[in-house]
């Protein structure tokens, strides 16, 4: 396991939901490691979109089908149900419309999945509760002012989002912050408190 799969616990989670020889596109999809894993892994046809120049060139050297692109603009180009997976990973929160962004997520690909942080935390709490400040934590290291996270949610948040565009969840994996899969050791309810992450798998329900 190389050091940014042990940095993203999310990356093996999302893994295990692609299916061998599926069509995927991961959306900001960083320097490839994610799309590395699936086509080594599961044999995919993976494609990606990536914002930074820096990002595509990573990919690009690394042999991936990659292209420069911004979820908040690009995904409407894209055909109904032209992929069988699109992942969003750790993105969503970064996104200008998050809203729009997944309901493009929903029409592009027949299954859906997405990863993000989970602002509601513990340890996010107990920093506001006890310094009045915006949290600032191991996995998410940016003050207020420069973080590339625009848009701050809880699980729960997330969640309603997804009734809100009519998302079916088909699976939900919480995650804590030492990548141990929350789902059969704690209680649905303390999910939101306890988990630092959780990936979804998402189909439209029209």
């Amino acid at each position: 396991m190389t050091e940014a799969e042990k940095r993203r616990f999310d990356l093996t989670v999302i893994a295990k939901h692609v299916t061998p020889n599926a069509k995927v596109l991961d959306i900001g999809c960083g320097d490839g490691t994610l799309l590395s894993i699936l086509k080594e892994q599961k044999s995919v046809d993976g494609r990606g979109i990536e914002l930074s120049q820096k990002g595509v060139n990573n990919c690009v050297a690394r042999g991936l089908s990659v292209i420069q692109g911004d979820a908040d603009r690009d995904l409407v180009h894209y055909p109904d149900k032209s992929f069988d997976f699109v992942i969003l990973s750790q993105t969503i929160q970064a996104t200008h419309s998050p809203k729009k962004v997944l309901e493009e997520l929903l029409r592009i690909g027949k299954y859906c999945i997405v990863s993000a942080p989970n602002f509601g935390h513990w340890r996010m709490r107990i920093q506001l509760l006890l310094q009045g400040r915006m949290p600032v934590t191991k996995k998410l290291p940016y003050s207020w002012y420069d973080t590339p996270n625009i848009h701050f949610c809880t699980l729960y948040d997330f969640t309603q989002l997804c009734h809100d565009v009519n998302a079916n969840i088909e699976h939900v994996t919480p995650v804590t912050d030492t990548g141990r899969d929350m789902t059969k050791t704690v209680p649905h309810y303390l999910w939101n408190i306890l988990a630092q992450q959780a990936v979804f798998l998402l189909t439209d329900e029209t």
